[in-house]
């Protein structure tokens, strides 16, 4: 099985968030980045367990950005990729994203493309779906589970209310989120071999983004804490009631 892993980078939860030139610009100046959670901990965990149950499984990694989220993928190398490619451009959008991959989808012939159910940065959820679209491929998002029968995936996926399991033929693309596997942690063995793996950079293809930022904003502050004394539940509920209007 040949496997695409798209993954992203994004800031640290920690990180402290500000913006410039008229807060149109995020200002990436002492910014700590990392993998996204969602396409490290299970898209390509998930992948690297499918390759230990089959050692002729091959995982490829792939990344949209400039030189500097290299370190970023090279540690997905390290986790378990066989092999890795950026994309070199500073995308605009999702859907310049999502065209920078299927090209190399394309080229590459996958069985199975697998993506984090979103980005921790703008929680957009959208490449995936886009990218089984521009490859006229199946899609399963939010899934949960994956195994196999044959040359179908057997995905166990969240509804409302439930799970819903499907069987799909491959080539496949799938979005992965908590449940399909837990997460790793780079041992020294991988990670001095990340350092000698393949890391193609590869030119993107010309494409207009469909979107445009207008600008950020912060969300409010957060107000301050009302405390109430144990022996007063009257002006607790009070409160409640009035103020809080949730009772």
């Amino acid at each position: 099985m040949k496997i695409l892993v798209c993954i992203s980078r994004t800031p640290d939860t920690t990180a402290k968030i500000a913006f410039g030139d008229n807060n149109t610009k995020f200002v990436t100046d002492g910014v700590q980045w990392i993998i996204n959670p969602y396409d490290e901990w299970y898209a390509l965990v998930r992948a690297i367990m499918l390759k230990e149950r089959d050692a002729s499984t091959t995982i490829h990694l792939i990344t949209v950005g400039g030189a500097d989220v290299e370190p970023i993928i090279r540690k997905a190398l390290a986790l378990g990729g066989d092999e890795a490619f950026r994309v070199d451009m500073e995308p605009m959008d999702s859907y310049q994203v999502a065209v920078q991959i299927a090209q190399i989808a394309r080229e590459g012939q996958y069985d199975l493309i697998l993506t984090g159910k979103e980005t921790i940065d703008s929680n957009g959820s959208a490449v995936g779906a886009m990218v089984a679209e521009l490859l006229d491929m199946d899609m399963v998002s939010l899934a949960t589970a994956l195994e196999f029968e044959g040359s179908s995936a057997i995905v166990t996926r969240e509804i409302e209310g439930g799970e819903e399991v499907a069987e799909i033929p491959l080539p496949l693309v799938i979005s992965c989120q908590k449940g399909m596997a837990e997460a790793r942690i780079p041992n020294m063995r991988g990670i001095m071999a990340a350092r000698t793996k393949p890391l193609k950079v590869v030119p993107p293809v010309e494409v207009a983004p469909l979107t445009g930022l207008v600008s950020y904003t912060l969300p409010p502050a957060r107000s301050g804490v009302r405390l109430v004394p144990a022996d007063q539940p009257e002006e607790l509920v009070r409160l409640l009631h009035e103020e809080a209007r949730i009772i």
